[in-house]
C-alpha cells in the first residue's frame, strides 16, 4: 500500500518525536487552567487571561522569529525549541513543590510554551518538505495527522486519570518529559543537514521581513483561500468549545468524564479520515478531495447546538463530532500537503509561522468575542451563530485547481 511504504530512517525519527512530543501536549491538555483553578484558585477573569495571553502574546513573540529561522537549520532551531519547553514546564512543577508556584509564573511559562510551539511547527514544515521527495508529502501529512488524532483521543482521558491519582503538577511533567525525548529523537535522525545558502539571507532585519510570511500567503491566489478559510473555521470551532462545556457541564448536566468521552471517542474518524486521504485523492484528485472534504468539513458545527441530555443527548454530540472530525482527517493533510508544494523552499518557514500566528490570533479574538455574545444571547444562540458563519466558508475555498507542476515553483498571482 502507497501509505504503509517507508519514508526513510530521518523521517521514522523525526515522526517518532513528533508523536512523543502531541501526546505529551494533549495528555497535559488544559493543566494550566486545572493548576490555576485548583492550586492557585483563580478565577474566571485569570483563568481566561491566561488562555488568550499564551496564544496571543506567544504569537506576537514568535512573528520575528520567522525571516530568522528561514536562513538557519531547522533540526537544530527545533532541538532547542523542544529544550527550552522542558525547561520552562519543568519550572512549573520545581516552584510548586518548593511552595513558590503563582499565577505570573504560570502565565509567563504559557507565553513562552505558546511562542516555541509556533516556532517548532514551523521549522518541522519545512523540515518535512526537505526530507521527504514530493510525492511522498501527502503520506508523511497523513502520517502526522493520525498522530495527531491518536494523541487527542488518548491523551486527555489519560492525563485526567493521572491528575486524580497524583495531583496537578503530574501532567505538566509528562509534558516536559516528552519535548525532552523528542529532542533526542531529532538529534537521532543522524546525517547532515545542509545549511540554507548565505546569498539568500538577507543582509540585515527589516521591519517588513516580519510581514513577508502574510504578504507571500495574500498575493497567491491558491493560498489566499485557503488561508481565509482555515483561520475562519478553527477559529469558530475554538471559540464554540468554551461555551459547549459550559452548556452540557451545567445546564445539561453532563459528568466531567461524560463529556471528554464525547470529544475523545469521535477522534477515531480522524484516524479514519487520515488513512483515507491518499487513496482519494489517487483515485479523485487533490483538488476534489479538498473541495469535498472542505465543504462536508462546515456542515456539523451547526449540529452541536442542538445537543440534548441524557445518553440520547450524548451520542448525538459524538455522531456530531465524529461527522466532523472524519471530514477534519480528510482535508487537513491533502491542505498541508498543498500548501508545502506551492510555497518555495526559501519561504516555507515564515510563511507556516505567518499562518499560525493569524490562526492563534484569530482564536483568541473569536473566543473573547463570542464569550461576549454568548453572555448577551445565550450559549446555544452563540453556536448557532458560530454554525451558521461555518455554512458560508465552503465559499472561500479554491475554485480552480492551481496545484504546481512537479519540478517547477508555483505561479504566484499578484493581482
Amino acid at each position: 500500500m502507497v501509505a504503509g511504504r517507508s519514508l526513510g530512517r530521518p523521517f521514522g525519527w523525526l515522526w517518532a518525536a513528533y508523536a512523543i512530543s502531541t501526546l505529551g501536549t494533549w495528555f497535559a491538555f488544559d493543566a494550566f487552567p486545572l493548576i490555576a483553578i485548583l492550586v492557585l484558585h483563580a478565577g474566571p477573569t485569570e483563568v481566561s487571561l491566561l488562555a488568550a495571553a499564551g496564544l496571543a502574546v506567544g504569537a506576537a513573540l514568535a512573528l520575528p522569529l520567522g525571516p530568522w529561522l528561514e536562513f538557519r537549520r531547522k533540526r537544530s532551531v527545533m532541538v532547542a525549541m523542544d529544550l527550552l519547553r522542558f525547561a520552562a514546564l519543568m519550572s512549573v512543577p520545581a516552584a510548586f513543590a518548593l511552595g513558590r508556584l503563582g499565577f505570573p509564573q504560570l502565565l509567563v511559562v504559557a507565553i513562552v510554551v505558546g511562542a516555541a510551539d509556533i516556532v517548532f511547527t514551523a521549522a518541522t514544515g519545512a523540515c518535512v518538505k526537505a526530507l521527504v521527495r514530493p510525492q511522498d508529502l501527502l503520506v508523511a501529512n497523513g502520517r502526522f495527522e493520525s498522530t495527531t488524532w491518536t494523541a487527542t483521543m488518548l491523551g486527555p482521558p489519560l492525563g485526567g486519570a493521572a491528575l486524580a491519582v497524583f495531583g496537578p503538577v503530574v501532567t505538566v511533567v509528562a509534558n516536559a518529559v516528552s519535548h525532552l525525548l523528542s529532542a533526542a529523537g531529532i538529534r537521532a535522525m543522524g546525517g547532515p543537514e545542509p545549511r540554507p545558502e548565505p546569498d539568500r539571507a538577507p543582509p540585515r532585519s527589516r521591519v517588513g521581513d516580519l510581514f513577508e510570511g502574510w504578504r507571500y500567503i495574500l498575493t497567491d491566489s491558491a493560498l489566499r483561500p485557503l488561508f481565509l478559510n482555515t483561520v475562519l473555521v478553527s477559529g469558530l470551532i475554538m471559540a464554540t468549545s468554551p461555551l459547549l462545556a459550559v452548556l452540557m457541564l451545567g445546564r445539561l448536566g453532563f459528568a466531567p468524564w461524560q463529556y471528554a468521552l464525547a470529544f475523545a471517542v469521535p477522534c477515531v474518524g480522524g484516524l479514519i479520515g487520515s488513512r483515507l486521504a491518499p487513496r482519494l485523492v489517487a483515485r479523485f484528485g487533490r483538488h476534489g478531495v479538498m473541495r469535498t472534504a472542505g465543504t462536508l468539513r462546515a456542515c456539523w458545527s451547526l449540529g452541536t447546538a442542538f445537543v440534548g441530555p441524557g445518553a440520547v443527548g450524548l451520542v448525538f454530540l459524538m455522531c456530531v463530532e465524529f461527522g466532523l472530525i472524519t471530514c477534519m482527517g480528510v482535508f487537513n493533510p491533502v491542505f498541508a500537503t498543498h500548501r508545502l508544494e506551492r510555497t518555495p523552499a526559501d519561504r516555507v518557514v515564515r510563511t507556516l509561522a505567518a499562518w499560525s500566528v493569524a490562526g492563534k490570533a484569530a482564536i483568541a479574538l473569536l473566543t473573547a468575542l463570542w464569550g461576549l455574545l454568548a453572555a448577551v444571547t445565550g450559549p446555544r444562540t452563540a453556536i448557532v451563530i458560530a454554525g451558521l458563519l461555518m455554512l458560508a466558508t465552503p465559499l472561500l475555498l479554491p475554485r480552480h485547481d492551481r496545484t504546481p507542476r512537479p519540478g517547477r515553483e508555483p505561479a504566484r498571482d499578484h493581482t
